[in-house]
């Protein structure tokens, strides 16, 4: 049994420092600033290439409704992928996304 004197305190380590509390941090992709505005000549001129390189009419390259770095190709109504510009080199980049349902 433990004597009535002996009394216990709270914290039992008193050299621990407090844990501080983790702030969670949302990372943001940063925009990047090699991404400017695609311009209506510039949509235009896209799509008469896709049409052309793919020989394909139903191709069409539509301006994003939120977004102004960048386009969205479709074929008929199915989205395709996005067109970027790089100001720096000067040349577009396309981005398309193959999802495992569509190889089956």
């Amino acid at each position: 049994m433990i004597p009535a004197s002996f009394a216990f305190t709270w914290p039992l380590l008193t050299c621990q420092k407090p844990a501080k509390p983790r702030l969670r941090r949302r990372f943001r992709r940063q925009p990047s600033n090699r991404r400017k505005p695609l311009k209506p000549d510039e949509i235009r001129k896209l799509d008469a290439y896709f049409k052309r390189v793919f020989q394909n009419p139903k191709l069409e390259v539509k301006a994003r409704p939120r977004k102004e770095d960048s386009a969205e190709l479709y074929i008929g109504d199915e989205f395709l992928g996005l067109v970027y510009k790089d100001e720096e080199e000067g040349d577009y980049n396309f981005s398309m996304a193959i999802l495992d349902i569509d190889l089956g």
